[in-house]
């Protein structure tokens, strides 16, 4: 799981022990990427619903921990004011760091990418005239709802497919999601969301995702998660596998920083810079991603 960022930074590490693939991987100091033809690819969709199921349940017994894990937080552990706190933090820490990197944004729309209950789309609401998030679980929606009603630039949606349909192209001046695309079941899905980032982004826009790019095949094993799986499938109920035997679905996936990279920039997109934090047994990548404006 996640230690509690004490700054945007430290939310990309975790702790373990492992091996280390010898792929390349760029850092501030080696972050231009050239950009191919623009081509958006097509790849089979895989159902979400189990996805969505656990994040239902999720958002039922324990919502704050789902969206920002810490073991001293976790069955209603965590304090509200903290909890939205964390994420003016994180926030804060990602604009300055797009002004050291002298990426410049318009100031109209962002999308908050598996928003949660709006601890993110909150703390962007006063960068932006327009804040949308979305995810995957309608409790998670109504929470953010409920919990940002005072926040009157702040909107919120449901999205249950592996794509941004809801919106046009040319939507959002950036785009933001941290923590989420490592929990998605598949990486078809992952790519197809991906590509979905730099269809919607405007032209000069900015996306900034995290994603893992190395995960040890001891943290792949996931027992508690399969457990959960497999106890959820008979019919024992969600409650009593979390709150009683201490099991949970959340899934860690990852993809490799090369193929992160091809699959943006099939899509149009430019990968302006990696920002990758790694442990012997976790490597996680931050990628910021910009859309050029089309050539006549």
């Amino acid at each position: 799981m996640v230690s509690v960022p004490g700054t945007w930074h430290d939310s990309l590490m975790l702790v373990g022990r492992g091996h280390i693939p010898a792929y390349p991987l760029l850092a501030f100091e080696q972050c231009r990427v050239e950009v191919s033809a623009r081509n958006r690819g097509k790849e089979h969709p895989v159902q979400l619903e189990p996805h969505k199921r656990n994040w239902e349940d999720l958002a039922e017994v324990d919502p704050l921990w789902a969206i920002l894990s810490n073991s001293q937080r976790q069955h209603g552990g965590w304090d509200l004011d903290e909890f939205f706190a964390a994420g003016e933090r994180e926030v804060a820490g990602v604009m300055d760091t797009l002004q050291r990197l002298q990426l410049r944004i318009g100031d109209k729309t962002l999308l908050d990418f598996g928003c949660g209950v709006g601890r993110l789309t909150r703390a962007f609401a006063s960068r932006f005239q327009t804040c949308y998030g979305v995810d995957i679980s309608e409790r998670m929606i109504e929470g953010a709802e409920r919990l940002n009603k005072d926040y009157t630039n702040c909107q919120f949606h449901l999205n249950t497919v592996d794509s941004l349909r809801l919106f046009p192209d040319d939507s959002f001046d950036m785009i933001y999601t941290n923590l989420v695309l490592q929990h998605v079941p598949d990486r078809a899905i992952i790519k197809s969301y991906l590509r979905e980032f730099v269809r919607t982004l405007n032209a000069g826009g900015v996306a900034v995702f995290q994603l893992p790019s190395y995960i040890s095949l001891r943290r792949q094993l996931q027992p508690r998660r399969r457990m959960y799986t497999l106890l959820r499938s008979v019919g024992l109920p969600h409650t009593l596998l979390y709150n009683k035997l201490g099991l949970n679905p959340i899934k860690m996936n990852f993809i490799p920083a090369q193929e992160v990279i091809s699959t943006v920039q099939s899509a149009g997109g430019q990968v302006n810079c990696v920002d990758t934090k790694q442990t012997p047994q976790y490597q996680s990548s931050t990628y910021f991603v910009t859309r050029p404006a089309a050539t006549s």
